[in-house]
């Protein structure tokens, strides 16, 4: 069954097990199901794995993680956070192009696309990789969490270093997946527009994330787009 997963090989390696286990069978069963019941699901098929294909396992540098894909047309491309070209920024993007702005002195980007961040070791993970559309949330427990867990967990033993950059409780609750001892966590309000002045704005995350990243001798992220 895991070679029918079109993954990036560096992550099919280290997560071929997760491929063949029960609750992954049952979530590719659900996603059928959905499929042919008419349901429209984001990201399309061939953006689902978007944030492992575009950041092979051994470059990951950063982890940036979010909860669920947009659910408006044409919005998820299987980054967190991210919109595809054309598409009008979300509320929450809007804020870290403003965060970014002040903290970087950087101007707010024309195009909320982040790809180009994911080609520099920012893994752009979701908790859950697809959604239904118009319809938030609406694949939760079913079995993503379980994988992106097993994610989060293969990084931190695997790996050493990495910045894992956590907004709102949500992305916090995974900390107890990271050893700390081995990687950097970075804390802060999510950045929707309900919670970002209650401490996103102004964390300086990503000025700090490259004087972690540096420290380390390893290249700072552009986090310009």
């Amino acid at each position: 069954m895991s070679t029918e997963i079109k993954i990036e090989p560096s992550w099919k390696k280290v997560l071929s097990e997760e491929f063949e286990k029960g609750y992954f069978i049952n979530l590719r069963d659900f996603l059928k199901f959905e499929k042919q019941n008419g349901q429209l699901i984001y990201p399309p098929g061939n953006k689902i794995f978007a944030a492992f294909n575009n950041t092979p396992f051994e470059q990951v540098k950063v982890v940036i993680l979010g909860q669920d894909p947009y659910h408006g047309p044409g919005q998820a491309n299987g980054l967190c956070f991210s919109v595809s070209d054309g598409i009008r920024q979300p509320p929450s993007l809007q804020n870290i192009f403003k965060e970014i702005s002040v903290d970087m002195g950087m101007e707010i980007p024309v195009s909320g696309n982040l790809e180009p961040w994911t080609k520099q070791g920012v893994l752009l993970l979701n908790a859950i990789l697809t959604v239904r559309a118009n319809t938030p949330a609406s694949h939760q427990n079913k079995g993503w969490e379980q994988f992106t867990d097993e994610v989060i967990r293969t990084l931190s033993a695997k790996r050493s270093g990495i910045v894992f950059i956590l907004w709102g409780k949500y992305a916090q609750q995974k900390e107890v997946l990271i050893d700390t001892f081995k990687h950097f966590i970075l804390k802060a309000p999510h950045p929707s527009p309900f919670s970002a002045h209650t401490g996103f704005m102004g964390c300086k995350h990503f000025s700090q994330t490259n004087a972690i990243l540096v420290q380390q001798k390893l290249e700072p992220i552009d986090w310009s787009i």
